[in-house]
């Protein structure tokens, strides 16, 4: 099982009845980290009228707190809140901060300047889902790595690194739910012929057909 969550820190802005808004996200592990966030961007637009927050943090998104910053109960945090569950993300914060421009907007069109503040920041974040796998290193003769290349281009599974010495190391983030697979299909495409090596369990993001670690 894997899930979903920001793929990078980033910020919109937009302007609503004279108002600016300005949505930010960012990807985190910990109600530290969010905080920690939370008051950099506080420390940044102290002269904004408010800095509305949500965040969700955990695999089971089993922490979840929001704030209105002074804006009407229900039209701020909750909005915030919202957006990032939609996208059915979690380990992300999300700030969304207001320059008041002196005309009220309502709490219907507040709740919609701050969904749409916090759905914009996500959407220039991006998403991009995690899963659990594990580093494989497929060690062979030269005389098989034609064949090992050529089943891996057929399920569309990616070699990360190739290490020529004296023998073949293919190295591979396997996503576990493949990882039966792959060992099977090597070793019938090799008659055995080549020594497999897993790694421990972890987390990767992946992007189509590819597992990468965090920078």
């Amino acid at each position: 099982m894997g899930y979903f969550t920001i793929k990078d820190e980033a910020k919109a802005e937009f302007e609503e009845k004279k108002s600016v808004f300005i949505g930010h996200v960012k990807r985190v592990y910990t109600e530290d980290e969010a905080k920690d966030f939370i008051n950099k961007i506080k420390s940044e637009h102290r002269e904004a009228r408010h800095n509305v927050y949500a965040y969700v943090i955990g695999e089971n998104r089993g922490i979840q707190r929001y704030s209105d910053d002074g804006e009407p109960q229900g039209t701020g945090g909750i909005p915030v809140l919202e957006v990032i569950k939609k996208n059915e993300i979690t380990d992300v914060v999300a700030v969304v901060t207001r320059y008041f421009g002196g005309v009220l907007l309502g709490k219907g069109g507040l709740v919609r300047a701050y969904s749409k503040g916090a759905a914009m920041a996500v959407s220039e974040g991006g998403i991009v889902e995690k899963v659990k796998g594990s580093i494989v290193d497929i060690i062979l003769d030269y005389d098989m790595l034609g064949k090992v290349q050529y089943l891996f281009e057929q399920n569309l599974w990616h070699i990360e690194n190739i290490d020529y010495t004296d023998k073949v190391k293919l190295t591979m983030y396997c996503p576990l739910d493949i990882l039966e697979e792959v060992q099977k299909g090597v070793v019938e495409t090799t008659n055995g012929k080549c020594e497999i090596i897993i790694g421990d369990e972890d987390y990767y993001f992946k992007l189509e057909n590819r597992l990468f670690k965090e920078n």
